[in-house]
């Protein structure tokens, strides 16, 4: 069911706006939502409520004092997962215009707890006393109690939409805050088809019943499209949702719709799900998330850590650990420790990330290792690009990757990467910075172009099928031999006397009874040191043992001992690169690399380094070698690499008679102004 299709809708989602025309003046237009969606909520409740309520509230009075726990009880009664044992309602508040304020809030201390949660959350309570203050609180809530919510009038399907309609709205109204609660619903509508499209026929069956879970799912948005879609795929199947979200209004927001569609309100979690599960132990058929891009992680890093280390492959965390300053690969690897086991069906999952988590960090990085344990187990399905500029509050290109354990048998050992980036129409006015959107058809395009990748054959040039393997590779470390011949110049001998062990001469020892004297004895070990150096200008050694001998000799005569730290540097400073110099060898005649001659070099997989080396690198240095004891294996997706098309140049003619009628413009212009 579209929305338009929806009776009454624009009627009622009009006549709630109307309350804005009351709020006008004393609420700026981004507040106004702080007033109407928490009141809407309400309303829709005691609508729900109402063929029960005084039944409930004779029911409590009662079992007062009688019973310790009412609440089973008084939720049989009431038939719906909450209930009100004031005997005050919308219309009864209106009775005491004096008293509306404290009647409102006694009437909705007398709602069940979960109930009383939600509405804390939103901050209510302090929008009772600024419109009782504005004399504006008696206005509103006979505006709300004019407007029929009872279910036999709004169903509630259509009541999700409603509630999704006005939360739309003032989400357009606060563009600064609505990009990180709020995913444009085109995004949604077209992850939750990729995602449920495989399984089309078995969710076409009697009445099949699905779990889909969102970890962060800020005001339940794609839990909702995960819902439409299925209930328009098959009005008979049931998919129960389940959520968490840390910030509490965005969570009284998620949890209200559930509320008002007569859910179990239960299953949006307030907390972090990093840090406090609140689905410990659950698995579920189907994941979507849009985490925060680019979030650090810092504040929870000691607890993310100690998962890591103390369960390892058995947490959630085990393949690694990204970078502190991007936090988007622990929601991936949160929702994959809640896939179910292939034996008990497998899941799917769809994230939407930014270019970032492709490419991030190289070979043996945290990032690299996670791509790798996911690629390796043969869990990427696909990764769409998305056009940029299509989220409210970021510009950027953004990618969702598709996630299962339980690969279509032509899919297994491949990975689907589909461009979108062109599949979109521009908006008529932009919001934040979405300027552009998705259209039903294109929404359709991708999803055949996704569905049918693996059967295009490279007949779409949007459409690129891989082999997992495709994007490992080896971080190879290539050693050149050390040359080396061992003399002083001037230069050197500069360098050395720049040294701190030669610099270190001149300090006086701790403890020294006469400091003074001690600089000025070390002043003098530093001349005569210096004399040595210059006198063995001239000598040319080609081993270091060598040089090594002429030193001591000449330190001998002299009558002077100098530290071993002063020693070595004198070595190393000594020994020059020298192209034609003999290699130096290690105490076994095994050559010693050199570290001013490393390079590195990543390596496809399907490729052994050897190979490699012989085509690409030996027919330039061909006394280079792999350590491979440096090795790594990383994984990278060059998404756009290989979607890259080669553009020539324009010629030099052209781009000379555009920059002279730009120049023929300017001047006329110039000409205008001066007269």
């Amino acid at each position: 069911m579209l929305v338009s299709e929806v009776e009454g809708f624009s009627d009622k989602v009009g006549f709630i706006w109307s309350v804005a025309d009351l709020l006008r003046g004393d609420y700026k237009p981004h507040e106004y939502g702080q007033v109407i969606l928490p009141l809407t909520v309400l309303r829709r409740l005691d609508c729900v409520l109402e063929p029960t309520k005084d039944a409930v509230v004779a029911r409590a009075k009662d079992l007062a004092g009688r019973i310790e726990n009412i609440d089973p009880i008084l939720l049989r009664a009431a038939g719906q997962p909450f209930y009100n044992v004031s005997p005050l309602n919308f219309t009864r508040l209106l009775d005491d215009a004096p008293n509306i304020a404290a009647n409102l809030r006694n009437y909705i201390a007398g709602y069940s707890t979960g109930a009383v949660e939600v509405l804390e959350k939103y901050g209510f309570d302090n929008q009772i006393t600024r419109l009782d203050n504005a004399g504006l609180l008696y206005h509103v809530v006979a505006r709300f109690a004019d407007v029929d919510l009872h279910p036999g009038v709004v169903s509630n399907e259509a009541m999700g939409y409603l509630f999704e309609e006005l939360l739309r709205k003032f989400s357009e109204m606060s563009n600064e805050t609505a990009g990180e609660h709020f995913t444009p619903r085109e995004v949604i509508r077209l992850m939750v088809n990729i995602l449920l499209a495989e399984d089309d026929d078995v969710l076409r069956g009697t009445a099949p019943v699905r779990t889909m879970y969102d970890p962060a799912c800020g005001t339940g948005g794609m839990l909702t499209g995960g819902q439409e879609h299925l209930a328009h795929l098959n009005p008979r199947a049931r998919l129960e949702v389940f959520g968490q979200e840390l910030n509490a209004e965005t969570w009284a927001i998620a949890r209200s719709d559930l509320m008002i569609k007569g859910q179990d309100p239960a299953r949006i979690v307030l907390g972090n799900s990093f840090t406090a599960d609140g689905f410990t132990g659950q698995h579920f058929d189907y994941m979507l998330a849009n985490p925060p891009f680019g979030v650090e992680w810092k504040r929870i890093e000691r607890q993310i850590k100690d998962e890591a280390e103390h369960l390892g492959e058995r947490g959630r965390f085990g393949a690694g650990l990204p970078r502190i300053s991007d936090g988007s690969f622990l929601f991936l690897q949160h929702m994959i420790a809640k896939m179910k086991p292939v034996s008990e069906g497998g899941s799917r999952l769809a994230i939407v990330f930014s270019g970032s988590p492709l490419f991030s960090g190289g070979a043996g990085s945290g990032e690299s290792e996670i791509r790798r344990w996911i690629i390796e187990s043969d869990m990427l399905e696909g990764i769409v690009a998305l056009p940029d500029q299509l989220f409210y509050n970021t510009g950027i290109s953004t990618y969702f990757w598709i996630v299962s354990n339980r690969k279509a048998p032509d899919r297994k050992g491949k990975i689907v990467l589909l461009d979108a980036r062109d599949q979109w129409g521009k908006m008529r006015n932009s919001l934040g910075a979405k300027r552009k959107e998705i259209t039903d058809d294109q929404i359709a395009e991708i999803t055949r172009l996704y569905h049918d990748a693996v059967h295009l054959g490279g007949s779409d040039d949007r459409v690129k099928v891989f082999a997992n393997s495709d994007f490992g590779y080896q971080h190879i470390t290539v050693e050149r031999p050390m040359r080396r011949r061992w003399y002083l110049t001037d230069e050197t001998i500069s360098a050395i006397t720049d040294a701190k062990p030669y610099l270190a001469l001149a300090n006086p020892p701790k403890g020294a009874t006469n400091p003074a004297a001690a600089v000025r004895e070390g002043e003098r070990a530093q001349q005569q040191l210096f004399g040595i150096l210059r006198g063995l200008r001239g000598v040319r050694e080609d081993r270091e043992v060598a040089f090594d001998k002429h030193l001591g000799h000449a330190l001998g005569q002299a009558g002077i001992t100098i530290a071993s730290n002063l020693r070595k540097a004198i070595l190393s400073a000594a020994a020059m690169p020298d192209v034609d110099a003999p290699v130096v060898t290690d105490r076994k005649g095994q050559p010693l690399p050199d570290p001013d001659l490393r390079d590195t070099e990543n390596v496809s997989l399907l490729e052994p380094a050897e190979t490699y080396m012989a085509r690409e690198v030996r027919p330039h240095v061909n006394d280079a070698w792999v350590d491979e004891s440096k090795t790594r294996i990383g994984y990278e997706i060059p998404f756009t690499r290989h979607f890259f098309v080669y553009a020539p140049p324009r010629p030099v003619a052209e781009v000379d008679a555009e920059i002279d009628l730009v120049e023929a413009e300017i001047q006329a212009v110039l000409r205008g102004v001066a007269r």
